[in-house]
């Protein structure tokens, strides 16, 4: 039993290598055949078809895109409790058709004030286990997503704040239906869920994991919700929920250092977006604190270099090329890429000149078995941190009727988060991306822990334009992976120019550190004997992707869902 508990809260100190970025709490849930959705008004696509029908149902009557996200990012708080919610943070890029611009705006959990280098060691200065710092409240940020619904809407929204609250606050009244994905996760999770009173209480009645099927209840949701609808954020971010969120935290087993004004002080951040031209298309993504946007650019920036529509879209030679090029990005993005208000983030990350030299070094006939961080134009000296990002996090798009899109990926970290609910919903345990240890014998790592600061994330909502008009919207769950997702979907759409659901519903190949993994059950399998006699380390293993895409096609939205999740596209 002993032994037990240390495999499922430990995570031993060996694991703060880079592959613990390789834990894969959230098991897979099957594979649902989808058909792409194509529409002339408006579409929305999200991780569960509640969701995906609560944004329908407010771009039916006309409303913004922004009101639309409300009511899809609250239901999915309520029926995907395990991957996004409340008490999480989000990134949001925003297309405003009238004006033709993007924007970008950082709804990142922050770290308390009194946070210091020391929160995730332990008292002889050794990095803590994964599972040791995330469950209880040392884990927990300051909530970014209920801001970032606010200030949005404040900012874009038509209808009245209020009424887009309330689908997920009857939908929490009246229950819902368990579905295999939420069960399996509480399944395999089910020793975790129990170390809080409330959180077993809503996952564990009577001390067993809810099974498909079931019909949830969560009352407690409801009402907050109903405060948020009646007296907006300030509820939240200077209410009594604060307090009762900082008081959950501190007195958590494994306490936080949250406080009162760390709430008081939170910002929503717009920053401007981080684009890369490749092929014809403008690729533009999230910013740091986010490594997704500049790590995906490295990623296609490098691949320019070849020309990979020579190869079919299975050839084990365009794949290993394309692994080459992420591990090389990898290397500069476990350097460089931390909350930029802390660290200085090197101007020449996505500079040709530079990417071009970084592809030099790959082998096209051989794996190599390393590869260095290089020096991009503006880079000052940092060691590589090590961090534990988790796919459990969600994505929609969202399209309205003037044009206006929104790509946002949301999360609470881990399956579960800390494993802490209040008000109905859990608490992030987002802190536990950044990296354990501050610094090494090389010096200071740019992802350590700082009060307020932001931890580095791989999310990646990215929007692709061509001719300076939207072409393809699109993002993914999966921790560091989404990177791998989403540049490798780009390619698909882009260079073997596919279908977007053809291109979602291929079967995927990660390359990040030391390892190439194929996606277990795939046509793919076949070429690991290829994969390994180019050299590669590879593993065979579900690659739980959630990406969800809009493609404009001369006039109509096409909509595609992941298969391997629960999502739906749905639009007129």
């Amino acid at each position: 039993m002993l032994r037990l508990l240390c495999i499922l809260f430990c995570f031993t100190h060996a694991a703060h290598a880079q592959v613990s970025d390789r834990v894969d709490p959230e098991a897979a849930s099957g594979v649902t055949q989808h058909k792409a959705v194509s529409t002339n008004a408006f579409m929305v696509v999200s991780a569960h078809p509640l969701a995906s029908q609560a944004g329908y149902a407010v771009l039916k009557q006309g409303g913004h895109a922004v009101d639309a996200m409300v009511a899809v990012q609250t239901m999915l708080g309520l029926v995907e409790p395990q991957s996004s919610g409340l008490g999480g943070g989000a990134f949001a890029l925003y297309y405003d058709a009238k004006s033709n611009t993007l924007t970008t705006f950082d709804a990142r959990e922050t770290a308390p004030m009194q946070a210091d280098e020391s929160l995730f060691l332990d008292a002889e200065g050794d990095t803590l286990g994964f599972f040791e710092a995330v469950v209880g409240g040392r884990s927990v940020g300051v909530p970014g997503t209920p801001k970032l619904l606010w200030d949005l809407h404040q900012r874009y929204g038509t209808l009245p704040w209020k009424n887009l609250l309330q689908p997920a606050i009857k939908q929490a009244q009246s229950g819902f239906e368990v579905s295999p994905r939420l069960s399996a996760s509480i399944t395999a999770d089910q020793l975790r869920l129990a170390s809080d009173a409330t959180t077993a209480a809503y996952f564990l009645p009577k001390g067993e994991p809810l099974q498909a099927g079931a019909q949830l209840h969560n009352p407690d949701y409801a009402q907050s919700l109903s405060q948020l609808a009646q007296k907006g954020v300030d509820w939240f971010y200077q209410g009594p929920i604060a307090a009762q969120i900082v008081e959950k935290v501190r007195r958590a087993a494994n306490p936080g250092k949250l406080s009162l004004q760390d709430f008081a002080d939170y910002k929503v951040i717009e920053r401007p977006p981080v684009c890369l031209d490749y092929r014809a298309h403008k690729v533009c993504g999230m910013g740091p604190p986010s490594s997704g946007a500049h790590t995906v650019g490295q990623i296609l920036g490098i691949l320019e270099q070849y020309d990979l529509s020579q190869f079919a879209p299975d050839d084990p030679q365009a794949w290993h090329l394309i692994s080459e090029a992420s591990r090389l990005a990898f290397a500069d993005r476990g350097r460089y890429l931390a909350d930029p208000d802390y660290v200085t983030i090197p101007e020449g990350l996505l500079d040709k000149d530079y990417l071009k030299q970084r592809s030099t070094l790959i082998d096209p006939k051989s794996a190599q078995p390393g590869f260095e961080a290089g020096l991009p134009p503006g880079a000052i000296p940092m060691t590589n941190g090590h961090t534990h990002e988790q796919p459990s996090t969600t994505h929609f798009v969202i399209v309205d009727r003037t044009g206006n899109v929104l790509s946002v990926t949301s999360t609470i970290e881990n399956a579960f988060g800390s494993r802490l609910m209040v008000g109905g919903f859990l608490l992030n345990n987002e802190l536990t991306d950044f990296s354990f240890k501050p610094s090494d014998e090389q010096g200071l790592i740019a992802n350590r822990v700082e009060g307020g600061k932001r931890p580095r994330s791989s999310m990646a909502p990215t929007i692709v334009f061509k001719n300076n008009q939207p072409r393809f919207a699109l993002g993914s769950p999966g921790g560091s992976r989404i990177i791998n997702y989403v540049a490798n979907t780009l390619v698909r759409l882009i260079d073997w120019q596919m279908p977007a659901q053809t291109a979602i519903n291929a079967p995927h190949i990660s390359a990040r550190f030391d390892q190439v993994d194929i996606e277990a059950g795939s046509t793919y399998e076949s070429m690991q004997r290829s994969f390994e006699q180019l050299g590669h380390q590879v593993g065979v293993k579900d690659l739980n992707s959630g990406i969800h895409a809009v493609v404009f096609d001369q006039g109509k939205l096409i909509g595609a869902a992941d298969p391997r999740r629960e999502g739906v596209a749905m639009g007129d």
